[in-house]
């Protein structure tokens, strides 16, 4: 990892914050920020001799041909990390693969769950993919794993809504795939398809536009991205709900050409910030953006 102390300016040299040598691996890094104690964790997935599609069932954590839930958690804003597996709290032993969604999770902010930090997993099961949330309501002390959430269900992104509902935003083809949970996570309704959503099932991101508005329109407003294509991984597109995620009336393009997965966050000063892969994957690239590019368009949208 990289830190930028400047709004992402500049970044300073790469941190590594875990490794090994092979067959030992770690990868697909997911972030969240315990706001409430300042504590980063960093998860991602673990393996030794399996990946996602070849791992055993069973939930033991000294089982080299199971693909394991690790993360990393560092107190000094991502200066030194420690690490902790928790494949066995987790992981239902009937289930095969499993690993966190890179990118972000995200902390409750309204609510009866206010506090908790929910990240999401996508699981391998009956031959199929499917979603499902794991979360901790004690600060990261102990974590539980909700429903699962499919079939149909690859790479997922959760985001809190204005009325403290959840809403899961999921990787598929040709348009992304959405539900809701009332119960913080732990169960989902109604998956079904947004056609306001091509996806070529590529990984995307969601997030709120401003997380702590409160008893104003901006409460409703989502930024979303991904590749805006059925077919190719091309056409990165930040979009903008002024509803909800009810729909997104706002489409502003970033790279037309080849892209891949990409991941949001709004940074200290206000302006956000978009890391994506581009050119063949060749390279990972960090834009920003102020809100003028987007909000103007949903200033005054009659909110539902």
């Amino acid at each position: 990892m990289r830190r930028s102390t400047d709004n992402g300016h500049s970044f300073g040299k790469q941190i590594v914050v875990r490794n090994d040598t092979a067959p030992y691996g770690f990868g697909d890094p997911s972030f969240i920020v315990d706001r409430q104690t300042g504590r980063i964790f960093l998860f991602y997935a673990a393996s030794v001799y399996q990946g996602y599609s070849g791992s055993r069932t069973g939930a033991d954590n000294n089982d080299p041909n199971i693909l394991q839930a690790d993360y990393s958690y560092s107190d000094d804003d991502g200066l030194t990390w420690r690490h902790r597996r928790i494949t066995d709290e987790i992981k239902n032993p009937a289930w095969g693969g499993m690993f966190a969604s890179s990118g972000a999770g995200i902390q409750i902010i309204h609510g009866r769950y206010a506090g908790r930090l929910v990240q999401q997993y996508s699981v391998r099961y009956r031959n199929a993919n499917w979603a499902a949330s794991a979360y901790s309501d004690d600060h990261g002390v102990t974590w539980h794993m909700g429903q699962l959430v499919g079939p149909g269900a690859d790479e997922n992104k959760s985001v809190e809504l204005s009325d403290g509902t959840l809403m899961l935003n999921v990787r598929a083809q040709p348009y992304r795939k959405v539900a809701h949970s009332s119960d913080g996570g732990e169960s989902w309704s109604s998956l079904h398809d947004d056609p306001q959503l091509p996806d070529p099932g590529d990984n995307g991101s969601i997030i709120r536009y401003a997380a702590d508005a409160a008893d104003s329109p901006e409460t409703h407003w989502l930024l979303f991205s991904n590749t805006a294509s059925v077919t190719d991984r091309r056409n990165l597109t930040v979009k903008m709900s002024c509803d909800d995620g009810r729909t997104w009336p706002v489409s502003n393009p970033v790279d037309t050409g080849s892209s891949a997965y990409s991941t949001l966050a709004r940074l200290r000063d206000g302006n956000f910030a978009l890391l994506y892969e581009r050119g063949e994957y060749r390279y990972i690239t960090l834009v920003t953006f102020s809100p003028s590019w987007l909000a103007p368009q949903c200033a005054g949208y009659p909110a539902r």
